[in-house]
């Protein structure tokens, strides 16, 4: 795609992080943009920064786990932007808990927002794109669908399996209007660690540590989202990959780095990951900072 310019752009979980961002950038270059997230306060709070810029932008709260909300935001979009040229199915969330541990409900809801939202949000608008002279579908998996940790199941399950049905539409769609991308982020600092609920297992447990002191949930989620990549930086990337026609995006050189450890190591990646995290930990506070010439969060 060589222009975002006076196109329309739909982005779920546009309330924060890189959905955030990718809205606020691409209303910089002139897109216009409808986004949605089931976070009512922090929605308007990317809508305030739409609103520095010179473009058409809506907003829509609804559940993306919900089929029915989507049919409806799909009428609702159409109807407010007659068109839509770009997809990018951002939204996510996880549980943090061992999987026997792990109630039905809470795995069924993740399964409902990060793998069916995707389904149902491509099922609906798949037409609309490929009416289109030039358009993108861009779905958010993560590191995490090619690589695999404890407590994380069912995020697993669910990036992996966006990466592999991304993929298929990589090449179902070869050759036509429509590219597909598929895009993998290491540690972008976002709230999902601050949101994400953990179920305790019957087992002993400690909290993580870090010099020694043990940290609270609170904690960890503050101090993943203040030493990870900037999201506008990460929505600059996921932009270029769209603008270059990757159909594999990475984001971030430690995502880079632990898809070539699993590619090394299939079976035992993890055993290079001190050697992985170390550098990228200080290389990333090089990135916190924000993109320069952006509006500051309400």
């Amino acid at each position: 795609m060589q222009s975002f310019e006076n196109k329309v752009a739909v982005i779920t979980g546009g309330a924060s992080g890189m959905g955030r961002y990718l809205a606020v950038l691409l209303a910089k270059m002139g897109c216009n943009v409808a986004v949605c997230d089931i976070n009512e306060d922090e929605l308007s709070k990317t809508s305030s920064m739409l609103s520095q810029y010179n473009v058409a932008s809506s907003q829509h709260v609804f559940d993306i786990g919900d089929k029915k909300q989507i049919d409806q935001f799909y009428e609702d979009v159409m109807a407010r932007h007659q068109k839509v040229d770009l997809v990018f199915n951002n939204a996510g969330i996880t549980v943090v808990s061992d999987f026997d541990a792990m109630p039905e409900t809470d795995w069924d809801r993740v399964m409902r927002v990060n793998l069916e939202g995707v389904i149902n949000m491509s099922r609906k608008f798949l037409p609309e794109l490929k009416s289109r002279p030039e358009a993108a579908l861009i779905n958010t998996s993560s590191i995490f669908g090619m690589v695999a940790v404890p407590t994380q199941s069912v995020y697993h399950a669910t990036k992996f399996a966006v990466r592999g049905f991304t993929e298929s539409l990589v090449k179902e769609m070869k050759g036509t209007n429509l590219q597909v991308h598929s895009v993998h982020p290491g540690h972008v600092g976002t709230n999902i660690a601050s949101t994400a609920k953990r179920v305790e297992s019957e087992g002993p447990s400690a909290l993580p540590t870090f010099r020694g002191k043990e940290l609270s949930i609170e904690e960890q989620g503050r101090m993943f989202k203040e030493n990870g990549m900037h999201p506008s930086r990460a929505a600059e990337i996921i932009l270029n990959g769209v603008r270059k026609k990757r159909s594999r995006i990475f984001v971030g050189l430690d995502a880079k780095l632990l898809d070539l450890s699993q590619r090394l190591f299939p079976i035992h990646y993890e055993k290079t990951w001190p050697f992985i995290f170390l550098p990228m930990f200080a290389r990333n506070q090089m990135l916190k900072k924000p993109l320069p010439d952006l509006p500051e969060e309400p």
